[in-house]
């Protein structure tokens, strides 16, 4: 199975803000209901925003942008839904303790690898395509446009869905590669031959080390 070049430095802005951009401005701020196309674009701004204000001290302190994820994006980002569908059949079969672990230690890998990615990211980069869907709708694709560093423009696709506390992200697609289906094959087999508790315990420990993850879910250039 082809999987996500995670290694390109062009890629990583691109997985991160599909990951945990869709938050956006609150339909409080707004005194509207917003679409999945508007709370993309609107926490889109806001990230940016933050990130051109404190981006110098940022670079000086990686625990700093991933607080702004931690603040912003996280409590839009369905961790749990991402997690079962990334484990798959080992969801059903893993007991609560062990499905608790791997959705932190998996969000916490997610992040550690990738977090300082936003750095780079600017605003000429992205474009949202307009959204089509109706009100009524409880799934829901957003497609947007990414440039590259070379000026070619790379589709990614965000999948959500809609819950009790509204519009959230799960998976996203880049060049017609699933991130849960990529990351669902590589842990799949890591499971299989080490069992769901080596896996979470390598991420656990990859987050006290600090360094970034050389096992699964990560594909070279």
């Amino acid at each position: 199975m082809k999987t996500i070049p995670f290694l390109r430095i062009t890629y990583l802005p691109l997985l991160m803000c599909a990951l945990f951009s869709v938050a956006a401005v609150n339909a409080a701020e707004t005194g509207a209901p917003q679409n999945p196309g508007q709370l993309i674009d609107g926490v889109a701004r806001n990230v940016l925003k933050e990130l051109d204000a404190h981006r110098a001290e940022m670079r000086k302190d990686p625990q700093k942008i991933r607080k702004l994820v931690d603040d912003l994006l996280l409590p839009h980002f369905d961790t749990e839904y991402a997690a079962r569908l990334v484990l798959g059949k080992n969801w059903r079969t893993a007991s609560e303790p062990q499905r608790k672990r791997f959705i932190e230690a998996f969000y916490q890998s997610m992040l550690q690898n990738y977090g300082e990615a936003l750095l780079d990211f600017t605003p000429d980069r992205l474009t949202i395509q307009p959204y089509r869907g109706g009100p009524e709708e409880t799934t829901a694709t957003v497609r947007t446009e990414v440039r590259r560093d070379n000026g070619s423009r790379v589709p990614v696709n965000y999948s959500m869905r809609k819950t009790e506390a509204g519009w959230k992200a799960y998976d996203v697609t880049i060049e017609g590669i699933s991130y849960v289906k990529s990351f669902r094959t590589d842990f799949g087999s890591e499971i299989e031959q080490k069992g769901l508790d080596a896996v979470i315990k390598r991420l656990e420990a990859q987050q006290t080390s600090g360094k970034s993850s050389k096992g699964a879910g990560k594909a070279t250039s």
